[in-house]
């Protein structure tokens, strides 16, 4: 009820501004005031300012509120920590599962480097590198050799 008078003070307020702007021949700020004044008198003839005041004024409202603010920032918080974790539970005993490691990009390909076999073998018409100490090069040799290179 109070609410509702102090909506109809501010509109007769409104209305008196408007017509003191027309008597100073200033005519459109005069109907923008007007359209400005009578705003809060047809919220409260609607009902929307009962509405309002429930809703503003229930302690069981801002629980409501309150309640919903909670789910979104567990929400939030669980997605962040997913994130940092690399995917759900699920995918991850996926992953394991299948015996291989989670990857950044898994529908990315490996390098094709090919087996030892398919590398292309020097062609015996070039010429070979001078040969000066062959103690230089035989750590590396070795390591080759190792390798299947």
């Amino acid at each position: 009820m109070l609410i509702s008078t102090v909506c109809a003070a501010v509109s007769a307020a409104g209305l008196g501004i408007a017509l003191l702007t027309a008597y100073r021949k200033r005519f459109l700020a005069a109907t923008r005031i007007a359209a400005y004044a009578l705003v809060p008198i047809g919220l409260v003839l609607t009902g929307v300012i009962d509405w309002v005041t429930d809703l503003v004024f229930k302690p069981s409202v801002w629980a409501g509120f309150g309640i919903l603010a909670l789910s979104a920032a567990l929400f939030m918080i669980s997605r962040a920590v997913e994130r940092r974790r690399g995917g759900t539970r699920k995918e991850r005993r996926r992953a394991a599962a299948a015996g291989r490691p989670e990857a950044l990009a898994p529908t990315a390909s490996a390098p094709s480097l090919g087996s030892p076999r398919q590398a292309e073998r020097p062609k015996a018409g070039k010429a070979k590198p001078p040969q000066g100490d062959g103690e230089d090069f035989s750590d590396i040799e070795a390591i080759l050799k190792k390798h299947g290179i």
